[in-house]
């Protein structure tokens, strides 16, 4: 199977550039991979790949110093040396102590990728797949986003200089990556309808010709989001010794869970990994946009598309993930899991990430909403050492974040009297505050001004400051 763990490395075919073509994940037809625009199969319609004579390896990678960070460090493992860069890539991999301890597992280390130029690990793939559009001379881009890939397609498409086309659920997107495409100088149009009818749309005017598509059904934007997962292994392993055993990721099209998978199989068909150290790819989905969750649960190969999907993650609102066939052998063939959780415990998870300052959109805080579920039902167990990768940054939705953060109070304009309202919680001793998302605030002034953060279900401890 082409999509398996450990599948051999092939020699280059006759349509290969530089040892690179793009091969039908379906039927296995290849193709020349700038000869023509095409982004799915031509015999039979399946998801195309960009495949290598000569899988990267890490040493291909070198030792990563700055300014050499970020995506294109890793040019050994893409198709082209040098895209249209900002630049992307190097993002931090945040200890949290105080979550790891409350989570009750041996490593936890979030991946930030909110720190990437547009706030989003969605830049990635834009440097490369504006580069091939650069390349082979097209006029128009064109995308379907929820926010962040229109955020960023704009400020690729500004920088390289190529009018670009958003379609966007009207009424679905957080005003501020609204914002950022507007600023940009992309020409945004709200269509009736949710994201993947946005999908549908931009598909027909590819398919006319009429716009060069960069969602992630275009095989070119998944090589630079793979570049996440080669970070994560060097990072994780130059800090503790080793690999993770997890990543928890949120999915909405399945796009990076298919990416981390790919860069995953390339580095062991180099021989710098081994398959018993690839990380167990766990995607994570809210409960009111879960076909990817679903399918895993019900063992089935395909998923069923959602006609009508709902929840505050707008980044992962989405019924019908197009990089499933990709991305559900990458869970099944990494020993992983798909899950979906709640809205209240993706605030929560929102909330307890801030609480260590990694500041998170909400479809983020998925992550780790996911891996304290898994924690809870014991499919995780305490000696495990896992990766939340985190997609997008807290101001990419700062409606969401301010109802999820505790409301400002107003006080006159007089320091004795704001002294008194301060110290006023320890005249009333401890209290309680239980918030919608069913997580609770304690304050206790005679333990060193502390406060701890529960479960209040369960009460389960999960940090205190």
């Amino acid at each position: 199977m082409s999509l398996d763990l450990a599948a051999p490395t092939q020699n280059a075919p006759g349509v290969a550039t530089d040892g690179a073509w793009l091969e039908c994940i379906a039927c296995g037809e290849q193709f020349s991979p700038f000869a023509a625009i095409r982004y799915t199969c031509d015999t039979c319609d399946g998801l195309l790949e960009v495949r290598y004579a000569d899988p990267p390896s890490f040493a291909d990678f070198g030792a990563g110093e700055a300014p050499d960070r970020g995506v294109w460090r890793y040019r050994s493992g893409l198709p082209f040396d040098e895209g249209v860069s900002l630049p992307e890539g190097g993002t931090p991999l945040h200890h949290v102590p105080q979550i790891e301890e409350a989570v009750g597992i041996e490593t936890l280390r979030i991946k930030h990728e909110g720190m990437n130029p547009t706030g989003s690990f969605k830049d990635r793939g834009m440097t490369v797949g504006v580069g091939v559009a650069d390349e082979l001379g097209v006029d128009r881009l064109a995308c379907a986003s929820t926010g962040n890939t229109s955020a960023a397609l704009a400020a690729y498409g500004g920088r390289a200089g190529i009018q670009t086309l958003v379609l966007l659920p009207q009424g679905k997107v957080a005003a501020g990556k609204i914002a950022q495409a507007s600023l940009h100088g992309a020409r945004i149009l709200e269509v009736d309808g949710n994201f993947d009818t946005c999908l549908d749309i931009v598909q027909d005017l590819a398919a006319r010709g009429e716009v060069y598509l960069l969602n992630s059904l275009n095989p070119f934007r998944l090589e630079g989001q793979k570049t996440i997962g080669f970070e994560v292994l060097e990072e994780f392993h130059a800090d503790h010794g080793t690999y993770p055993d997890r990543i928890c990721l949120p999915v909405g099209n399945a796009g990076n869970t298919a990416a981390l998978y790919k860069g995953f199989r390339e580095l062991v068909q180099s021989g710098s990994l081994d398959p018993s150290d690839v990380p167990k790819l766990t995607g994570v989905q809210a409960d009111g946009a879960a076909p990817m969750a679903e399918a895993v649960a019900e063992g089935r190969d395909e998923i069923r598309r959602w006609e009508t999907v709902e929840t505050r993650a707008t980044a992962i609102r989405i019924g019908n993930p197009v990089n499933a066939p990709k991305a559900l052998p990458g869970i099944r063939n990494t020993g992983g899991t798909a899950i979906a959780v709640s809205d209240s415990e993706i605030t929560a998870a929102q909330r307890h990430l801030a609480s260590e300052g990694v500041g998170v959109e909400p479809a983020s805080a998925a992550s780790l909403a996911g891996l304290k579920k898994l924690r809870r039902a014991g499919d995780i167990d305490d000696d495990e050492q896992v990766v939340c990768l985190t997609t997008g940054h807290l101001l990419k939705d700062t409606e969401a974040a301010y109802k999820t953060g505790g409301d400002p109070e107003p006080v006159p304009d007089d320091t004795d009297t704001i002294l008194d309202h301060i110290s006023s919680w320890s005249r009333f001793g401890p209290w309680c505050l239980l918030t919608p998302e069913k997580v609770g605030f304690c304050y206790f002034p005679s333990v060193s001004a502390s406060i701890a953060v529960f479960e209040c279900d369960s009460l389960r401890l999960l940090s205190r400051r």
